[in-house]
């Protein structure tokens, strides 16, 4: 299983460069609301008190789409892990929506519980 989560980081980097992935994008627009990253990442990912902000991490060259992998996976230090609440194909989604040059927007109405993004 580990070796297709690799496989799968490793498509997702091919597709990213070839400027494909759309779909992926919207999909992981839905899955980032769905899955509640936005409850401590904020709306859109501005980032909040309890998560920090993803709008500029596909331009940090330390977030190679293996590493978002691995990360939304695993977790880290105050973020839980997703390895069983989410497949290999989902968090590809959410990695895509994370490195996109021009992020899809969010679908549906932002929940309730979704932390406002911080004042710059």
């Amino acid at each position: 299983m580990k070796g297709l989560r690799w496989v799968a980081a490793g498509l997702l980097a091919a597709s990213l460069a070839a400027g494909a992935q759309t779909a992926d994008e919207t999909a992981g627009a839905a899955l980032f609301r769905k899955s509640g990253c936005e409850h401590c990442h904020g709306v859109d990912g501005a980032g909040t008190k309890k998560a920090p902000s993803l709008l500029n991490i596909r331009k940090e060259k330390l977030w190679t789409a293996a590493k978002m992998t691995d990360q939304i996976l695993k977790g880290g230090e105050k973020m839980p892990p997703f390895e069983d609440s989410l497949t290999d194909p989902e968090i590809a989604q959410i990695v895509a929506y994370l490195r996109a040059k021009k992020r899809p927007p969010l679908p549906g109405p932002v929940p309730a519980n979704a932390a406002p993004a911080e004042p710059k």
